[in-house]
């Protein structure tokens, strides 16, 4: 039987942490909750939403723009993550060694992160400008547009980054390998952690870097390599500032950038069809969900962890 004494304490301890409660159910469970229920739904905003059941998550198995979405992120995070992982591990690998002025290079691959999305996109727009972008003044420089030339049967060839279907993807991913300081921080702490004794161990096997990085380094921080690898593909799936900025409300050419957040965010606010946009809200979940279960099986034999 509580006491008066423990039920105080009990009491307090809830008034303490009550505005936290009320955050997690105000702007958590309760949006959570509406978005199921809109979602079998139809829902356009300035009406009362209409019960329909399943129609939603129906229509989407037909829907041709859903499927292009989906095709576009699946796309982009299969291409981006890998280079993005191994970018930001070869970087973090390059920064740990002691070398003079190695903090300046930290700060460079770091500073790009702290750029405003609108700020980095605006930039990149400039830079992929076909006729007078920086980008494409640096490929003729090096004679690179005749190599490119070679292979679309032409004398000369500058990609149109931001005009041609083939090369938008191929600019997106550029971009994002320019904002790699934040996992690489976080993978530079990782190797810092990695006990030296391993790295003794392995120069008297007589192994050189490349085999000390690969059987000693990647090992050990291969737990930090898995969270970074989930948070990557998270965002890959949730990608939308950066191209409806640089490509407006049409997509890009052929719309090769429209996303599915993108997809989701139109349904919502232009189309005014929230029930429609919550069922694909919570197909994202899923999908997400489905990735990272992948990722996590995959780690079981991927991952080390240390003893403690």
């Amino acid at each position: 039987m509580s006491t008066p004494n423990a039920i105080k304490r009990e009491l307090t301890g809830i008034a303490w942490i009550s505005p936290w409660l009320f955050g997690f159910l105000a702007f958590m469970v309760l949006p959570i909750g509406m978005s199921i229920y809109y979602s079998l739904t139809d829902y356009p905003v300035i009406e009362a939403p209409l019960f329909v059941g399943l129609d939603n998550f129906a229509e989407l198995m037909r829907d041709e723009i859903f499927w292009l979405s989906v095709r576009n992120t699946v796309i982009y995070a299969v291409v981006s993550v890998p280079i993005t992982t191994a970018l930001s591990i070869g970087l973090a690998a390059l920064v740990n060694q002691k070398l003079p002025g190695v903090g300046f290079f930290k700060a460079a691959i770091f500073v790009p992160t702290l750029v405003p999305l609108v700020a980095s996109a605006m930039i990149w727009m400039w830079l992929f400008n076909g006729e007078l972008g920086l980008i494409n003044r640096g490929v003729m420089l090096i004679g690179l547009d005749h190599v490119l030339g070679f292979f679309v049967g032409e004398s000369s060839y500058v990609p149109a980054w931001l005009t041609s279907a083939s090369w938008v993807m191929v600019a997106l991913v550029l971009m994002i390998c320019w904002s790699v300081g934040h996992p690489m921080v976080i993978y530079l702490a990782a190797m810092q952690d990695v006990p030296r004794s391993l790295y003794e161990a392995a120069e008297i096997d007589g192994a050189g870097p490349v085999r000390r990085l690969w059987n000693v380094t990647l090992p050990g921080i291969s737990p930090v390599i898995l969270f970074n690898v989930i948070t990557a593909t998270i965002g890959a799936w949730q990608i939308f500032a950066v191209p409806y900025i640089m490509f407006g409300d049409g997509g890009g050419p052929g719309r090769a950038a429209y996303f599915y957040t993108w997809y989701l965010y139109d349904n919502a606010f232009r189309f005014q069809r929230m029930g429609y946009a919550s069922a694909l809200a919570w197909v994202q979940f899923l999908i997400i969900l489905f990735f990272t279960a992948i990722i996590m099986l995959a780690s079981r034999r991927l991952v080390h962890y240390r003893a403690t």
